[in-house]
């Protein structure tokens, strides 16, 4: 199964639905392969039923501006791309008002698939 992109713009962005304890919202996320793990914004987790701040595992994220620690929080189900996955480890993280997405999907949520990023269609395909 394929889906759109705008290879102009400078994020590959996919679509997501995260389900939590309370609720499922809608997010975008940008496609991460640099990121060994998805990143979730904490406005969404908490909306969601999820206290990032009650959370006993921390991990520790190297990123471009330095080391941070990052609450990690056990998602019930995110579905995107057509792929879905139950009990999905994410970190929390605080994204800046200047971001365009919602969190990144990251190689947790690609490993052991096939990634088909088709810029001159703007078709991305994970099988």
């Amino acid at each position: 199964m394929s889906f759109t992109f705008n290879p102009r713009e400078g994020l590959t962005v996919a679509q997501a639905i995260l389900t939590g304890p309370s609720r499922r919202v809608a997010v975008s996320l940008a496609l991460d392969t640099g990121a060994i793990m998805t990143v979730l914004a904490s406005r969404f987790l908490l909306d969601m039923g999820y206290d990032p701040s009650a959370s006993s595992d921390t991990v520790r994220s190297t990123t471009g501006s330095g080391v941070e620690f990052a609450p990690e929080i056990t998602l019930t189900r995110i579905e995107a791309l057509g792929h879905e996955h139950s009990n999905f480890p994410v970190l929390c993280h605080t994204l800046p008002p200047s971001a365009t997405v919602d969190g990144m999907l990251g190689l947790d949520f690609l490993r052991a698939k096939r990634l088909i990023l088709d810029f001159r269609a703007g078709l991305i395909t994970l099988d």
